[in-house]
């Protein structure tokens, strides 16, 4: 759900310890996305700094979902859990112990279906300004990138649809 993209280091001292990721060891942005079945982003976050975790950001957002959805998330939203939704959440490995197989079981059946979100966030990031080191420092523009490459992404998709449609006509 949530994916960051590395910027420079900041030269003002208060900056520099908000944007930092300790867990990426780099100067970051952060933002939540959310998808459906079939890859569309249904919702964007704002772009946060890189020391804010990935839960307190959609705890922030307050996004609604339909009821009686189901939520896939991954690990890093632990406690993370909106009324009226299933939720869905491989388990962690406990400290210093093992999961047991049905445990193991249960995480490759939601990795499964997970890797579609992946595969999602993986066509946003095509646009390489996502991935790349962000040197732009007016503010707000990293919402506005992002914001494009998610609209880059669905105009990738619809088009492809479209596409595939039209092949399967002439078929």
């Amino acid at each position: 759900m949530a994916k960051g993209k590395t910027r420079n280091r900041p030269k003002d001292n208060a900056a520099r310890t908000t944007d930092y990721s300790g867990k990426k060891k780099t100067h970051t942005l952060k933002n939540n996305v959310i998808t459906e079945r079939g890859g569309k982003v249904v919702f964007l976050s704002d772009t946060y700094e890189g020391e804010k975790h990935d839960k307190k950001i959609a705890d922030e957002e307050g996004y609604q979902f339909p009821s009686d959805s189901t939520l896939w998330k991954d690990t890093g939203f632990q406690g993370y859990a909106p009324e009226g939704v299933k939720i869905q959440q491989p388990k962690k490995k406990p400290r210093g112990g093992e999961l047991t197989a049905t445990e193991k079981e249960e995480n490759q059946a939601i990795s499964k279906i997970r890797v579609e979100v992946e595969h999602q966030i993986g066509g946003i990031k095509r646009c390489q300004i996502v991935v790349q080191k962000f040197r732009n420092r007016v503010d707000h523009y990293g919402d506005d990138v992002m914001e494009t490459d998610c609209g880059l992404h669905k105009f990738r998709l619809t088009y492809r649809q479209k596409r595939t449609a039209t092949i399967l006509k002439a078929a």
